[in-house]
């Protein structure tokens, strides 16, 4: 089996699933709500963007932390890939500008104070975190904040399913989690992810673990010099 197109059908699956299954409920769920180690960086990464400064919430699903952007006297705009998250967004915050776009399209250049990525970066392939990275480091100003977070597995669980794909003859690599129904979740290391971060120009600020995740606040380096 051709490992890209099975990585390109596991991330329509994805889209469709956040679509049509958890968009609706999401809110509702216990992943709804703001973990404490969650609300912790974020009001750090808040504290290290300037009065009135712009927030890029990117893979923002439904919005969760909107408000805390905005009670604080930032500004924030919200990008998925998922339409249906993001209407679910913008059903709870009509004034806050989103755009359907994924982590590894993302465009921006410079336009950001401060960007966070939360509870997003498992559903990225290793082949494309470099990539991710590196569009959300284009994103900020220099010396802008970034927060990331990677969930930290069940180690015997993911085992067990990663031998399960590989006798099923799946493409999976070390680190990757696949269900039934198409689910898929690959869980770095945080060595492996603090090496990334280091190659896209992020240098480490503080880090920690949490509530079930790796959390990671970094700054943008200046751009080397020509």
């Amino acid at each position: 089996m051709d490992r890209s197109a099975w990585l390109r059908e596991r991330r329509r699956v994805a889209e469709e699933r956040h679509d049509t299954l958890h968009a609706a409920t999401y809110d509702q769920q216990e992943w709804g709500a703001i973990f404490p180690t969650h609300r912790r960086f974020v009001a750090r990464l808040i504290e290290r963007c300037p009065p009135g400064g712009r927030i890029l919430d990117a893979a923002c699903g439904t919005g969760k932390y909107f408000g805390m952007v905005l009670d604080a006297g930032r500004r924030v705009v919200g990008t998925d890939q998922s339409a249906g998250m993001l209407a679910q967004a913008r059903a709870k915050y009509p004034d806050v500008p989103t755009e359907k776009v994924g982590l590894q399209e993302l465009a921006a250049d410079g336009e950001f104070d401060a960007v966070m990525c939360v509870d997003a970066m498992e559903n990225v392939f290793p082949e494309d975190w470099p990539l991710v990275l590196a569009n959300l480091r284009r994103a900020l100003r220099p010396g802008g904040p970034l927060y990331l977070t990677v969930e930290l597995p069940d180690e015997h669980e993911l085992e067990r399913v990663f031998a399960e794909a590989v006798a099923e003859g799946l493409p999976v690599v070390a680190g990757e989690h696949t269900s039934p129904g198409g689910g898929y979740h690959y869980y770095p290391a945080p060595a492996q992810v603090a090496e990334w971060v280091r190659q896209a120009g992020l240098r480490r600020l503080e880090d920690g673990v949490g509530d079930d995740y790796y959390h990671l606040l970094a700054e943008a380096e200046p751009a080397p010099r020509r």
